[in-house]
């Protein structure tokens, strides 16, 4: 089995604990879209795309496991980096990598590395384009437009 395989294997028995299935098939849809997402534009950027997939797979495990939002990426990476310990899935340099990108994913106004950019610009086209009815956040209008122009497509 792949590592990102045996990596959604564990995300989804997390998930199927979730008591309110609502939340828990958002949280499928968002932790999907996002991974997939992350997937194409680490692809087009030259960055690892099956790093990038695990570490979008996780950014929000924190959030769903607690109900709570509050800080939710800095702990979000420290229970990444459990995960990946327990399974034993990564090197400790690519865990490096993937906390990294969680830790940094909620700070949308700011630039990171190129894996933080990476979780970061596919959490932005997840929330922007999975419900074209809702308004684009204030903090995510400017990286949206980039990830629009980069991506050859009309805001």
């Amino acid at each position: 089995m792949s590592r990102l395989k045996e990596l959604r294997k564990y995300v989804d028995a997390e998930l199927l604990r979730m008591e309110n299935k609502e939340k828990m098939v958002s949280a499928v849809a968002h932790l999907y879209g996002v991974s997939l997402a992350a997937t194409m534009i680490a692809k087009k950027r030259g960055e690892d795309p099956e790093l990038a997939s695990m570490a979008a797979m996780l950014h929000d495990m924190h959030a769903y496991k607690t109900g709570s939002y509050e800080d939710h990426a800095h702990k979000g990476a420290e229970l990444a980096r459990e995960i990946l310990t327990e399974l034993g899935l990564t090197s400790s340099e690519e865990t490096d990598v993937i906390c990294s990108a969680i830790y940094h994913h909620d700070d949308k106004l700011v630039v990171d590395g190129p894996m933080d950019e990476v979780l970061k610009d596919a959490d932005v086209i997840h929330h922007c384009m999975n419900d074209l009815s809702k308004a684009v956040k204030d903090k995510e209008k400017e990286r949206f437009a980039a990830l629009c122009k980069e991506f050859g497509m009309d805001v």
